[in-house]
């Protein structure tokens, strides 16, 4: 059944989104901390009460099929409750004061109405009411989504749940709402009432709208999730000890979930003559892989197609692709030296979304270090290596810190665990800050600092009072302090 139509937001529903957005955000601000919390364990609720309601539009959308769905709408109602548990434990305030000289007390408070871009390839945990929304709601800002136009099935029915759930547990009208429209989308970064943008899509994409940000006569923070290739270091000793466990770890890692992860690992280092070249050509997958849609298909054929023609590479795996459904593509793997990666890198390091990879041979640790060098900046960096006797691995850990936001030892990148340490950012073209988008510290993407001199203790903040009212953490003359213990009657 082909999808609906869904029609672009009207002028008149775009204004009256926006003023309810700007309407809502000193109230949700103020609001205290367990009812902001509430806010947020109240849509994980309805998530898990409506999943079944929920999944089988998203994976008419996407193809994703239910059982990942099914695990992706409790990881969303995780993550919602996760920053539930942090907007009562309150250290993200960053509470402090200083009563040496004149009187100074600084905290973070929310920026106000926010915009979230949506992504495809993961409907529920980065979609509508994904990490981008949790952490600015839990931030106290509004959010106004705009719907991804590859989810026309369930845009309406995700949105219908968080809608309901936050009214029922007592927000502020104009605390969620979800726009439709390319125009719209632009539109939205350009308006004095969004004070920040959150965005997780193509690096062509985010660009345009990082730009528009940038240019507004107030131009405002633009928080971009773009491209990742998530380079993956072997070293000759790790090859010599697991070469087999290692070449199945990439296989499986480069094509979980058909390749559409922002982790994929697209680009492997092996050392030449170790036969691991060799053993990724033969375990390579074949199967064919449906695609999110055919829009993605046809960019990763193409992308493909370019790749395994360039003269620089050689292919591993380069099957016939499908003519009759452009959506459904096999695995592509393609094969190239450090020397020539040396020569063509900047052609040859463009992402292909989807189940692609190039390998990359080198000769000796020299090559190996020079071709580190070459890759721009990842959301990952992973290295292969031996505990001890390695002598190339210590300096790749050290050299990748100032490429990739996580970096990652004998293990693969796919999979983000959403906790207070994650870090999913890294320098660009990864992301267009020095932020995360996934895990607590999300949420300071959305505040900023403000000092109180000299202010009555009546007159301050709850959270920078003398009594410490909300028993937080917070810094007081130089000196840490734990959050007071609340005694039981």
């Amino acid at each position: 059944m082909p999808a609906p139509a869904i029609a672009d937001t009207t002028c008149q529903e775009y204004e009256e989104v926006l003023t309810a957005a700007r309407s809502a955000a000193p109230v949700l601000a103020a609001m205290p901390l367990t009812e902001r919390s509430g806010l947020l364990r109240a849509v994980a609720g309805a998530l898990r009460a409506q999943a079944d309601e929920l999944v089988p539009l998203a994976d008419a959308d996407s193809s994703l099929g239910v059982s990942r769905l099914t695990g992706e709408v409790e990881r969303t109602a995780g993550q919602l409750e996760m920053f539930a548990d942090a907007v009562e434990e309150g250290s993200w305030m960053e509470a402090i004061i200083d009563r040496a000289g004149p009187d100074l007390r600084r905290m973070l408070i929310p920026l106000g109405p926010v915009a979230v871009f949506g992504a495809s390839n993961f409907p529920f945990a980065f979609g509508l009411a994904g990490g981008d929304t949790a952490s600015a709601l839990a931030a106290g800002c509004p959010v106004i989504a705009k719907a991804h136009p590859a989810q026309p099935r369930l845009s309406g029915a995700y949105a219908r749940v968080v809608v309901d759930a936050l009214r029922a547990a007592g927000a502020p009208d104009g605390t969620f709402a979800v726009v439709h429209g390319m125009e719209t989308g632009r539109k939205l970064v350009t308006d004095a009432r969004i004070t920040a943008v959150a965005f997780t899509g193509s690096t062509a994409g985010g660009r345009a709208l990082a730009d528009l940000a940038a240019a507004r006569p107030s131009p405002i923070p633009f928080y971009g999730e773009l491209g990742s290739l998530n380079p993956v270091f072997v070293t000759r000793e790790a090859a010599r000890a697991r070469g087999g466990d290692i070449v199945d770890g990439f296989l499986a890692s480069m094509s979980l979930g058909a390749g559409q992860f922002c982790t994929k690992p697209g680009v492997v280092f092996v050392p030449a003559g170790c036969g691991l070249e060799d053993l990724i050509a033969a375990g390579a997958p074949t199967a064919p892989m449906r695609l999110l849609h055919e829009g993605i298909g046809a960019a990763f054929r193409a992308g493909a197609a370019r790749l395994a023609a360039h003269p620089a590479v050689r292919p591993l795996s380069v099957p016939e692709q499908d003519a009759a459904d452009e959506s459904v593509v096999r695995p592509v793997l393609v094969s190239t030296t450090a020397a020539e990666f040396a020569r063509c890198a900047a052609l040859l390091l463009a992402e292909c979304f989807g189940p692609f990879a190039l390998v990359v041979t080198y000769t000796d640790d020299a090559e190996l270090s020079a071709a580190a060098d070459l890759v721009d900046g990842n959301l990952t960096a992973t290295v292969h290596g031996e505990q001890s006797g390695d002598r190339v691995a210590p300096a790749l850990l050290h050299a990748l810190t100032g490429t990739a936001g996580r970096v990652i030892w004998n293990g693969w990148p796919t999979g983000v665990a959403v906790g207070w340490a994650q870090h999913h950012g890294g320098p660009y073209p990864a992301t267009t800050s020095v932020h995360t988008s996934v895990g607590v510290t999300a949420m300071r993407r959305f505040l900023r600092p403000v000092a109180y001199q000299s202010v009555p203790d009546a007159l301050l903040p709850p959270a920078l009072r003398d009594a410490n009212e909300l028993r937080i953490p917070r810094r007081v003359d130089g000196a840490l302090t734990a959050a007071p213990v609340t005694e039981t009657p």
